[in-house]
C-alpha cells in the first residue's frame, strides 16, 4: 500500500487557496533523502551529488538541494542560466550535452561549470569556442548490452551517449595536450534500476577502466560520475532501494580496484534525478466526469500536459483517492485527461474505489520527470506547482500558465 505524504485534511485546506490541478512537493522528505544519500557516500571525501536539473526545473527546489550540499547537472543553455540564478556556480555546475549548440558551451565555460564531453568531435568544437579548461570529463558508452546477473538492464549499444573505449583514450591524450590536467569519467548504462547491484556493478566497470586510461595516458582522474539509473518504485509491490547498500557496494569496488592503484583521491559524483524527488512529489486532480460506455471512465481537471509519463512509456503511477483511502477497491476504471488522443490516460483497468464527481485523486510519484515533461498539445496549460514546507505551510512556486502566455510567443 502507497501511502501519500500528505494527508486528505491537508489537501482540503490547500483547496480552499488554490484549486486543483497542481504538482505538490514535500519539502521535509526531500532534505531527508539528500541526507541519507550523503551518509550512504561518507566514506568518499569527496563525494557530490549533482541533481539532473532536467527532472524537476524549479529554482525553489534547486536552492533546498543546494542548502543540502548538492550541485546541479544541467543539459542546455536554460538549465544553465536557471542554475546560475538558483545561486549555482563554477563546480557546482556539471554540464552533460549531446549534438551540443555553441551557444552553450560558450555559458558553461562562462560559468566556470565543469564540462563532460559526449563526443571526441567536442574537444575541437569547444576549443573553437574557448580555452579548454584544467579539469573535464568524458561521457563514456562501453557498447553491448549491459546485463546484472544475466538480467538485461539496458543496451548502451543502441544510445546516443558518449564515447567507445579507444575514443576514451584518445581523447584524454588530446585534452591533455591541450591543458587539461584533472580528468574526470562518466557513463549512464541503465534507467530507473530496481536492484541494489547496478551503481556497485557500474563503478567496477568505471574503476577498472579509470585504471586502464591513466596507465594508458599518465592523466590524473579526478573524478568519477556515476550518473543516474537509481530508480524508485512506482508500483507498491515493488521494493525500495537501499540506498546504504548501494553506497557500501560502491565502497567496497573502490577499495578493491582504485585503492590499489594508487587512486584513493577519486572523488565519487552521482546525478540522480528521480532517486532525488521522484517520491517527494504528486499530482492533485478533481475527478470532473463520468463515463458509463464500453468501459468505465473518470475524468480528471488535469491531463497528458500535466503528466506525460502514462501517456508516453504506459508507465505506472500509483493512484489514491484522497479520503477512501481503506475503502474496498472494488471498481474498474480508466482515469483520464481531455486531450484529443486516446493515450491521454493516467490509469488503464486500474481496481479503485468507487469515484464520485468532486473527489480529489491524487497521483503518486511526480517529483520528478512529472511537470518537467508538460506541453501546450490542444492548447492546454500547464497547472502551478506548490511546496509542502517543513513547518506545514504551503507556497506556490510556479503560477500555473495562463492564456496570454500560450500566446506569449505569437504576433497576430
Amino acid at each position: 500500500m502507497k501511502r501519500p505524504f500528505v494527508s486528505y485534511e491537508k489537501l482540503l485546506e490547500i483547496g480552499k487557496t488554490f484549486s486543483t490541478p497542481y504538482h505538490l512537493y514535500d519539502e521535509a522528505g526531500i532534505r531527508q533523502n539528500a541526507r541519507r544519500l550523503y551518509e550512504a557516500f561518507s566514506w568518499n571525501k569527496g563525494f557530490k551529488e549533482y541533481f539532473a536539473v532536467k527532472a524537476t526545473p524549479n529554482p525553489s527546489l534547486l536552492k533546498i538541494l543546494r542548502e543540502e550540499g548538492c550541485g546541479v547537472d544541467c543539459s542546455s543553455y536554460t538549465e544553465l542560466m536557471l542554475a546560475e540564478r538558483a545561486g549555482f556556480h563554477g563546480d557546482e555546475i556539471m554540464f552533460s550535452s549531446n549534438a551540443t549548440p555553441r551557444e552553450d558551451f560558450a555559458l558553461a565555460a562562462q560559468l566556470n561549470a565543469t564540462i563532460n564531453l559526449d563526443d571526441i568531435t567536442h574537444i575541437d568544437f569547444l576549443r573553437n569556442i574557448t580555452a579548454l579548461p584544467e579539469t573535464m570529463s568524458c561521457r563514456f558508452n562501453p557498447g553491448g548490452m549491459f546485463s546484472i546477473a544475466n538480467a538485461i538492464m539496458d543496451n548502451p549499444g543502441d544510445a546516443k551517449y558518449g564515447m567507445t573505449r579507444s575514443q576514451l583514450t584518445e581523447a584524454f591524450l588530446r585534452m591533455k595536450e591541450l591543458g587539461v590536467k584533472h580528468f574526470g569519467i562518466h557513463a549512464f548504462l541503465a534507467s530507473n534500476t530496481l536492484t541494489d547491484e547496478y551503481y556497485p556493478t557500474l563503478a567496477a566497470i568505471l574503476f577498472r577502466t579509470a585504471v586502464e586510461l591513466r596507465r594508458e595516458t599518465g592523466v590524473h582522474i579526478a573524478f568519477i560520475n556515476l550518473s543516474g539509473g537509481i530508480g524508485i518504485p512506482y508500483r507498491p509491490e515493488e521494493r525500495e532501494n537501499d540506498i546504504y547498500a548501494i553506497g557500501e557496494g560502491v565502497r567496497k569496488a573502490y577499495e578493491k580496484i582504485l585503492v590499489p592503484a594508487g587512486m584513493d583521491d577519486v572523488a565519487i559524483y552521482t546525478e540522480l534525478g528521480r532517486f532525488m524527488l521522484g517520491p517527494y512529489g504528486c499530482l492533485v486532480s478533481t475527478a470532473v466526469h463520468e463515463k458509463h460506455i464500453h468501459k468505465e471512465y473518470i475524468g480528471l481537471d488535469s491531463c497528458a500536459a500535466d503528466l506525460m509519463r502514462p501517456a508516453m512509456y504506459r508507465a505506472y503511477h500509483h493512484i489514491t483517492v484522497m479520503g477512501k483511502e481503506d475503502m474496498p477497491c472494488d471498481h474498474l476504471y480508466d482515469v483520464t485527461g481531455s486531450l484529443c488522443e486516446n493515450n491521454d490516460k493516467f490509469a488503464i483497468d486500474r481496481m479503485l474505489p468507487r469515484i464520485d464527481i468532486g473527489d480529489l485523486i491524487l497521483i503518486h510519484d511526480t517529483g520528478a520527470h512529472g511537470y518537467s515533461m508538460g506541453y501546450n498539445y490542444n492548447g492546454k496549460l500547464r497547472s502551478k506547482e506548490l511546496l509542502l514546507k517543513e513547518d506545514g505551510t504551503v507556497e506556490m512556486i510556479r503560477r500555473a500558465e495562463t492564456p496570454e502566455d500560450y500566446f506569449a510567443t505569437l504576433d497576430f
